[in-house]
């Protein structure tokens, strides 16, 4: 099976499309080595690994799914074996963005936000 539509079908990501998207785009790579073709191939026993900034989530194939299945049949189509330490990593990462979102901080200052900044340090 073609490796996005492999990750659609155990449902790492919410559409086809986008899983293409991140094949192509590097975030996927097969026993270590990454991928930049949808066309990949995927087999049993294999290793696969997901970029979810700042770590590589990886999942061992244990079957291949004729078509997109349920979430209660996941856990019989692969099983992770990332490693904790990364897990937790990923853990305070998001938790950390979630409290800058709740304090309105959304990723890099605007324009704007960079002058109040300039500003209220220069006055200093």
């Amino acid at each position: 099976m073609r490796i996005d539509k492999y990750l659609w079908c155990i449902r790492l990501f919410k559409t086809r499309s986008i899983s293409a998207k991140n094949v192509e785009g590097g975030n996927v790579k097969i026993n270590g080595v990454v991928v930049k073709k949808s066309a990949k191939e995927i087999k049993i026993d294999q290793y696969f690994s997901l970029k979810v900034a700042p770590i590589w989530r990886t999942y061992k194939v244990r079957d291949i799914p004729k078509s997109r299945v349920g979430a209660k049949l996941v856990p019989d189509l692969m099983v992770e074996t990332t490693d904790e330490d990364d897990l937790k990593l990923l853990k305070q990462v998001q938790k950390e963005n979630s409290d800058l979102r709740q304090k309105g901080m959304l990723g890099r200052p605007t324009k704007k936000n960079r002058r109040n900044l300039n500003e209220f340090f220069d006055e200093e």
